[in-house]
């Protein structure tokens, strides 16, 4: 791995007005994403929200985390499925936040099981963006069909 620190870049373009939507990308691809307030928050949905983006960017981080970690313990496995429910909620000062963060996460095809398990405790611990945030975090784990 190389070393640190690392940037990311990302870049938005809005016009006023909470029923219209607005783009994002990022530095590494030309790709951009269509943002839209959610109806939650009296806005139009039909495209990701920032909150959208919050859950993704949680759960990718942990299948791009857990991927990582068993290319290079040699642990293969068939597929990976993983789901994050994000509850946004009021703090005790009565201010909005992420509040938890609920991943289930099936792992099916693992032909070294004590392995694997012992890798999804290391992304755990061990995933950057999981790493960064105050979100209370909670996971539900299946190997191989199997609670963990």
């Amino acid at each position: 791995m190389s070393g640190y620190p690392k940037e990311f870049i990302a870049n938005s373009a809005a016009k006023s007005g909470i029923q219209t939507s607005w783009i994002t990308s990022c530095q590494t691809t030309t790709d951009t994403i269509t943002l839209a307030i959610p109806k939650e928050f009296e806005g139009p949905g039909l495209h990701h929200s920032p909150e959208d983006l919050y859950a993704e960017a949680l759960l990718n981080c942990f299948v791009a985390t857990f991927k990582f970690a068993a290319e290079k313990s040699l642990l293969n496995f068939h597929e990976l499925k993983a789901q994050c429910r994000l509850v946004v909620d009021l703090n005790e000062s009565r201010a909005p936040w992420m509040k938890e963060a609920h991943f289930t996460i099936e792992i099916n095809g693992i032909e070294k099981l004590d392995r694997a398990q012992r890798l999804v405790e290391k992304v755990k611990q061990n995933c950057l963006i999981l790493n960064s945030v105050a979100t209370h975090k909670f996971f539900e784990i299946y190997l191989n069909g199997e609670k963990a």
